[in-house]
């Protein structure tokens, strides 16, 4: 694997081919689906950490780690997440967590002498207000909304340490901002989810016992945009095997969608024909989400390819097989 930072962005050539990848969070929801995509990049080895044997807050576990492993790349994914609930509930874990995580496993890589670092930040990162869609260049443009601030601002500061080592190190760190994910192996603890796997649950279950109608946070006019974790994983991968420049690059679908007509989709697939019914004193958090892809699409040729109707089917089949429910066992005709 080469070892240059001055690469041009799009290189034809794979930069994992041969190498030994650490994947820190490969057991989580978006790291399992790059454990399914990674092998394709031909890399010699890929190690995946657990959280059990390598805590990523302890300095000593985390050069322990990149002593057995020895990798010529980091894929970092590890980080502590939630929805708009388990944010509001732990802004002081979310905060110390993920920035204490991602900036021992940096530097103990920069010291370890790792060929490359691709830190895989978040787009609530992005000021609250932030024009649609998100440029790149708008990200320091503002305070993110306030109820993913400290989780964004944790994320964000592995920007800030990805180019000062660079700078002063020459190391060659990268950094992605994915858009919201979705996809099967998501996490559907309505105590800690995100919107698509929250409303599947909801809308499956109130199917399931024939209800007349369910409750839904917020007023529905917020937008988001969803990104399938398999096209996540992919993006991510050509990232790490082709882009080697310091400024931040936005992976997502660059397609916006409303909360209420998300919401009416889902009910769509899930052929639930109950009533909505909208709590506008719940936050909507950010006004709206959508990104600006262009670069993603220049820099290494990253373009989606699942549509938002084909993953969320794919979603909530996936779900429906989990909890041992089908489409033709619920009752339909109550609702």
């Amino acid at each position: 694997m080469s070892d240059s930072v001055n690469d041009p962005a799009g290189s034809e050539r794979n930069d994992l081919a041969g190498a030994r990848v650490l994947l820190t969070g490969g057991s989580g929801f978006l790291g399992q689906w790059v454990q399914r995509e990674i092998q394709q990049f031909q890399p010699a080895s890929v190690c995946v950490p657990r959280s059990a044997e390598y805590d990523l807050r302890d300095m000593a576990a985390v050069t322990r780690l990149l002593a057995e492993a020895r990798p010529d790349v980091v894929i970092h994914l590890a980080a502590v997440v939630g929805g708009i609930g388990a944010n509001r509930l732990n802004p002081g874990r979310y905060f110390y967590d993920n920035a204490i995580m991602g900036l021992q496993l940096m530097e103990a890589a920069r010291l370890a002498g790792v060929q490359k670092f691709v830190a895989v930040g978040s787009i609530c990162s992005y000021p609250k207000m932030t024009p649609v869609p998100f440029r790149e260049e708008e990200l320091w443009n503002g305070y993110p909304e306030e109820t993913n601030a400290p989780y964004g601002l944790a994320k964000k500061m592995l920007l800030v340490q990805a180019q000062a080592y660079r700078q002063q190190y020459g190391f060659n760190a990268i950094t992605l901002l994915p858009v919201n994910l979705y996809g099967a192996g998501d996490n559907f603890n309505p105590e800690s989810s995100h919107v698509i796997p929250a409303l599947i649950r909801k809308v499956v279950e109130a199917r399931s016992k024939g209800a007349a109608h369910l409750e839904v946070w917020g007023s529905g006019q917020a937008s988001r945009e969803f990104l399938h974790a398999g096209d996540a994983a992919r993006g991510i991968l050509l990232a790490t095997a082709k882009y080697n420049q310091p400024d931040p690059v936005n992976i997502g679908s660059g397609q916006e969608i409303s909360i209420r007509s998300l919401a009416e989709l889902i009910c769509e697939l899930s052929d639930f024909r109950g009533e909505l019914r909208w709590d506008p004193s719940k936050p909507d958090g950010q006004p709206r989400r959508c990104l600006d892809t262009s670069r993603a699409r220049t820099a290494f040729g990253f373009e989606t390819t699942t549509t938002l109707r084909e993953g969320l089917k794919a979603t909530i089949e996936w779900y429906e097989r989990q909890a041992g429910l089908k489409v033709s066992d619920s009752k339909r005709e109550s609702v």
